[in-house]
């Protein structure tokens, strides 16, 4: 999967290959669906959501310029895959998922599988993590409309963003957004995705 989905499509970073080489994919999937965790495609995982394909986790993990001892938030956890592969780079994991039915389980999941420096919670990922931040980095693995301000607020100085955004349903563009050491936000468009939409309210 490593060499033939992802590396030979242009992810070259060391630490993302190494990542999505020891996260055991299928174990972040249904049962019946074990036999398919290693095709270049997501996969459904309850509630209307899906384990994305193994590509657009690396391309988006090394997009967001992870290095060894970050701080990340993770918003839309699912089943927990991308988290897991984000603690094998970064010092500490923040994960956020809407559904407390996928939260539960990616929780207790990563526990069993021994990613101890990821903590998740059930909560409106649009509000972010306030507590923990600032984040060298944050993830949004589902497509909204804009980047809510409050993620914005929690990224440290230099720190990047990687949400996709759009206002088509599924269709989204993928935006990279810095912020610099004044302040400013910069964005960069990386090209069309689709991801499940991203949910929030009380």
């Amino acid at each position: 999967m490593v060499e033939n989905q992802i590396a030979a499509r242009g992810v070259h970073d060391r630490n993302v290959l190494d990542a999505m080489n020891c996260v055991p994919r299928e174990c972040f999937v249904d049962r019946e669906l074990r036999d398919r965790a290693y095709e270049d495609t997501p996969l459904p995982i309850g509630e209307g959501q899906t384990i994305s394909q193994p590509f657009i986790v690396a391309y988006m993990i090394e997009a967001a310029r992870i290095t060894p001892g970050a701080r990340v938030l993770e918003v839309g956890a699912g089943c927990g895959y991308a988290a897991a592969v984000l603690s094998r780079i970064a010092g500490s994991v923040h994960a956020v998922e809407r559904h407390a039915s996928l939260g539960r389980a990616a929780a207790e999941r990563l526990r069993s599988l021994g990613y101890d420096n990821v903590e998740l919670r059930v909560a409106d990922g649009t509000k972010g993590w306030p507590e923990a931040a600032p984040f060298d980095a944050i993830i949004v693995s589902a497509g909204g409309t804009s980047v809510p301000e409050a993620l914005e607020d929690q990224l440290a100085p230099d720190g990047v963003l990687i949400m996709p955004v759009g206002r088509d349903g599924r269709r989204q563009r993928l935006l990279r957004v810095r912020r610099s050491a004044n302040g400013h936000f910069e964005q960069e468009d990386l090209g069309g995705v689709a991801f499940v939409p991203l949910v929030d309210g009380a």
